[in-house]
């Protein structure tokens, strides 16, 4: 059966200019669609968001970072921890990039190769499951 459970973007605070992120459930997936940047002051919410997408245990949760512009150390951190804990429970971790500046980050840091990170088209991200 088809869920679908989203509201409007999630935004927290002072991240409220920086970051959104809207999490759609689909028959047993979860696509978490982050647009902005994610910096220190956004990280913990995109982090929220990881921690309650995997906490339902889905089969598959895809992080679609197509449109975020910025990642540092404190969003790289939220995605490694995503991949730990996906691992674990025996999650696949789905992470897909549109920017140069975001696959650029995730590469020098080698997290590119660990978390089998997608380069997407712009535009083409959001149809993918």
């Amino acid at each position: 059966m088809t869920t679908l459970s989203s509201g409007p973007p999630t935004t927290s605070g002072a991240a409220d200019d920086l970051l959104t992120v809207e999490t759609v459930s689909l028959d047993g997936d979860t696509r978490l669609l982050c647009a902005g940047e994610v910096d220190c002051a956004s990280a913990p919410l995109l982090r929220r968001e990881l921690d309650g997408a995997l906490a339902a245990d889905p089969r598959v949760v895809t992080v679609d970072l197509e449109a975020v512009t910025f990642l540092d150390s404190a969003g790289l951190s939220a995605l490694a921890v995503a991949h730990r804990t996906a691992e674990a429970q025996g999650t696949r971790l789905r992470v897909l990039v549109g920017t140069r500046a975001v696959a650029r980050a995730l590469q020098v840091t080698g997290l590119w190769d660990l978390l089998g990170v997608e380069q997407v088209r712009p535009g083409a991200g959001a149809g993918a499951a």
